[in-house]
């Protein structure tokens, strides 16, 4: 096969992802590989890249779906160039910022709750007394943005 390429193994050390994770990945469209005659997966080194993309969209918590569309507003049939790249970071732009504003949010209620210990409850920040915000749905209310 072309030197260009890479097997599993070989992606799989280059990205420190899991060979099962590569082949999830495949399964799910996010990345591609070629077959060779003796139907062994070979990816193009622009997959590291969007494998990398995956990773890092996955630690700050991008839902794999998320990562799917992203990836799926690349051109296909060739590589992406670096404006390519940029539209797409435009395009996140906004959720990128959202998330960065409550990840500042968690950790500065997060500040005080390690300094009252929960033994304040009339200070805590995060102290819903009787389940009072069941009704206005889901999830952390008094953390998230209410709808």
């Amino acid at each position: 096969m072309h030197e260009a390429t890479l097997t599993i193994g070989q992606l799989a050390d280059r990205s420190g992802v899991a060979p099962s994770a590569l082949r999830y990945y495949e399964r799910l469209g996010l990345i591609s590989a070629a077959r060779t005659g003796g139907n062994q997966r070979r990816y193009a080194r622009t997959e590291l890249r969007r494998v990398a993309f995956v990773r890092i969209s996955q630690q700050v918590g991008v839902s794999l779906d998320e990562i799917r569309e992203a990836l799926d507003s690349l051109p296909a049939g060739r590589t992406p160039t670096p404006e390519d790249w940029a539209a797409l970071s435009r395009a996140w732009r906004d959720r990128l910022d959202e998330r960065i504003r409550l990840l500042g949010k968690l950790r500065d209620d997060l500040d005080g709750c390690i300094g009252c210990g929960c033994l304040s409850l009339q200070r805590c920040t995060l102290y819903n007394p009787g389940d009072s915000l069941a009704a206005e749905g889901p999830g952390a209310r008094l953390v998230l943005p209410r709808d």
